[in-house]
């Protein structure tokens, strides 16, 4: 069972359900990954709600392997979800909101301004 206070969310992948969570290895990745410097640059990144294929498979790669499981992400290209094109999308946006936000999907955090 995903704890939300955690960061951690349940998916269902391939018809098998996983534990994912933005660890702090799988988090400094997605720096590396996305050639940001610290994670503001990298929670501003995905603050604008545009995500590619490339970073629906980044995201829930890191998710994976911060859930313990030991998925690349050409394992993760090849996997399927019921919903298609949507349920990929939904598994990242709640993933960053367990990880950036109050870990609710429905209620994402507030932007913040450039001043603080």
């Amino acid at each position: 069972m995903a704890n939300h206070k955690r960061g951690e969310i349940q998916a269902t992948l391939d018809g098998e359900s996983y534990r994912l969570c933005l660890t702090l290895g799988a988090l400094a990745e997605l720096e590396s990954a996305h050639g940001v410097s610290d994670l503001v640059a990298l929670a501003e990144r995905f603050e604008g709600r545009r995500l590619s294929a490339r970073d629906l498979i980044r995201i829930i790669g890191c998710g994976l392997r911060g859930g313990g499981y030991e998925k690349n992400d050409d394992e993760v290209a090849r996997m399927t979800v019921a919903g298609g094109l949507g349920d990929y999308v939904k598994i990242a946006a709640d993933l960053l909101a367990a990880t950036f936000g109050d870990g609710d999907s429905a209620n994402p955090p507030p932007r913040r301004s450039a001043s603080g």
